[in-house]
């Protein structure tokens, strides 16, 4: 059990999810203003690629490469606008409710550790040679899976089309992650070569954030009661 967050006094700053919105766009902003050549170089060089090889070949040649580093570098690289803020609205609606139950600094880590993860299970699954996986989808994911760990008996407002007139109702948000969380295991395998989306990426995310935020719990709830003075 959580123990509920007090109404009456005022919670931390939540600086964390604001700081990585930031960083993602303007990450975007600064790579999109370089020329063509130049940025599909800093994708090549930053952007975590898959392989096309046995798994244990990849790790090894990454361990002799020094390319980890890639994992993470790759969360802060985005194809485009919709790619980008597709991952920042997202991030905005459950990164917000999540640190301010998890605190900025396991936040952090949570997103970060999250999307490297991501990122090396889609390496390895994706057997395309040299298919580039950047995006920071893997770590949103991961938020996803530890929002619905934290709230799985919260609500969410849904605009649903009803003929000519759009009507906003609220769903328990575990029907709809349940939902969003099985679509992406289909694409998974039934994607052609994965497609353009690295579906395994938002499986593994959202599987690590789960088990994240259920590992958290003890420290949470310290963390909350510290919060509210006992």
């Amino acid at each position: 059990m959580f123990v509920p967050i007090p109404t009456r006094r005022h919670s931390s700053l939540r600086w964390a999810t604001p700081m990585l919105v930031a960083l993602l766009w303007l990450a975007f902003l600064w790579a999109s203003t370089r020329p063509d050549a130049a940025q599909r170089a800093l994708l090549l060089e930053w952007g975590a690629l898959s392989g096309g090889q046995l798994p244990a070949d990849i790790l090894r040649s990454w361990a002799d490469g020094g390319r980890w580093l890639r994992l993470i570098t790759a969360l802060f690289l985005h194809a485009d606008w919709a790619h980008l803020l597709g991952n920042l609205v997202f991030l905005l609606i459950f990164g917000l409710p999540a640190e301010r139950m998890m605190g900025p600094w396991r936040f952090l880590l949570l997103f970060l550790l999250g999307g490297a993860v991501a990122n090396l299970v889609a390496v390895l699954v994706i057997g395309v040679p040299d298919r580039l996986i950047i995006g920071a989808s893997g770590a949103v994911s991961a938020v996803i899976g530890a929002y619905l760990a934290l709230f799985p008996g919260a609500r969410l407002g849904v605009v649903l089309p009803l003929g000519v007139f759009l009507e906003f109702v609220r769903a328990p948000a575990s029907l709809l992650i349940g939902i969003w969380a099985l679509l992406q295991v289909v694409f998974a395998y039934i994607g052609p070569a994965f497609g353009a989306v690295a579906w395994a990426a938002h499986v593994a995310g959202f599987l690590f954030g789960v088990g994240f935020a259920l590992l958290a719990r003890a420290g949470i709830a310290r963390r909350l009661r510290k919060q509210r003075g006992y």
